[in-house]
């Protein structure tokens, strides 16, 4: 028998209770004072139903096994534009008892809270998550969901500190270190993806999950030393494609910068991602003082037609630069524009 989805009702409180309670349970000092500090779950699909969200739950035979919850965001809720609250959704209460950990459980709650802030008109998802539970990262992150802003402190008795997770639904993002780093092992499957469909980006096929890895963890340094401007774009909520600005001149080439690593998973290409992300890009240079940009590419690259289209001029040709996977070599293409 597999558990089903259902609206979660006021009734199922003390089930809620308990499941929270069986995953806090899993880390140390993590504490439980429901009516001190969590009295909403008392009555918890009324709560959300008057912040103008909702609830669901996963139940088998009876028992309540997940659940989660998604409302309209705003930071300050007498100022707030009400569109713009409308715009940014919150996932909350999500939790899948251990017993079901790893089984698609939580992937099919988190798609059908999606699904409903997205239909409502979300145009950004936020979360909160303790610092403490890792395996929830990594089911954010998996999730396309990137680090953001500073680490929120609660001051109740199990002494919480929060990080912060977004991502837009559709659209470019810079990313900071904290942001780049999350996004590592969703980077890394872009990057075996293209390299895979044959890109010319300075790896060859097969590339293997840990070295895509290291990559993109040199690259979050490079960011967090500000060498490097990242950005991530977004397609359907799914993290899907990549570019970077390298700004790490020297001292009399301030006024330049490289575009690096302009990758899109071939699932999300003629989507305009990576017409977005040069545009973006280009506006990033200029906000950093950089002035005239440079890049290189394969000639008959997927990207070269692009490139001529967005106004990059050809600078120049290196014949026999880069070894193609079956060992022979191939030229590639300098190409050059001022923003």
């Amino acid at each position: 028998m597999t558990a089903a989805l259902r609206p979660g009702r006021d009734a199922d409180a003390e089930q809620f209770i308990a499941l929270i309670a069986a995953c806090w349970g899993m880390y140390s000092g993590v504490r439980m004072d429901v009516d001190g500090e969590m009295p909403e779950l008392r009555a918890l699909a009324t709560y959300y139903v008057r912040a103008g969200g909702a609830l669901w739950v996963a139940e088998q035979g009876g028992a309540v096994l997940g659940m989660v919850a998604v409302r309209p965001h705003r930071t300050d809720a007498a100022a707030a534009d009400a569109t713009q609250a409308g715009a940014v959704w919150e996932l909350c209460r999500v939790y899948v008892h251990p017993s079901r950990h790893g089984s698609g459980l939580g992937q099919a709650l988190v798609d059908v809270a999606e699904a409903h802030a997205i239909a409502a008109g979300a145009t950004r998802l936020v979360l909160w998550s303790d610092t403490r539970f890792d395996r929830a990262h990594r089911f954010y992150e998996k999730r396309c969901y990137v680090r953001v802003g500073p680490i929120r402190v609660l001051h109740d008795i199990s002494q919480s500190l929060e990080f912060a997770y977004a991502k837009p639904v559709h659209g470019i993002a810079v990313l900071d270190a904290a942001a780049a780093a999350s996004a590592e092992r969703r980077l890394a499957d872009i990057l075996i993806a293209c390299v895979d469909g044959g890109a010319g980006v300075s790896f060859l096929p097969p590339l293997s999950p840990a070295v895509a890895r290291a990559y993109w963890k040199r690259v979050a340094g490079q960011v967090a030393a500000g060498s490097r401007i990242l950005l991530g774009g977004w397609v359907d909520a799914a993290l899907a494609g990549t570019v970077m600005l390298d700004i790490g001149t020297p001292a009399d080439q301030q006024h330049r910068a490289e575009v690096k690593k302009l990758l899109v998973h071939p699932d999300a290409r003629r989507r305009g991602l990576a017409r977005a992300l040069m545009q973006r890009v280009e506006q990033e240079a200029a906000r950093a003082g950089r002035s005239l940009l440079t890049l290189n590419t394969r000639p008959g690259d997927i990207a070269e037609g692009l490139y001529h289209a967005i106004g990059w001029q050809q600078a120049g040709r290196f014949p026999g630069y880069v070894m193609n996977p079956d060992g022979s070599f191939g030229d590639i293409v300098l190409l050059w524009k001022r923003v």
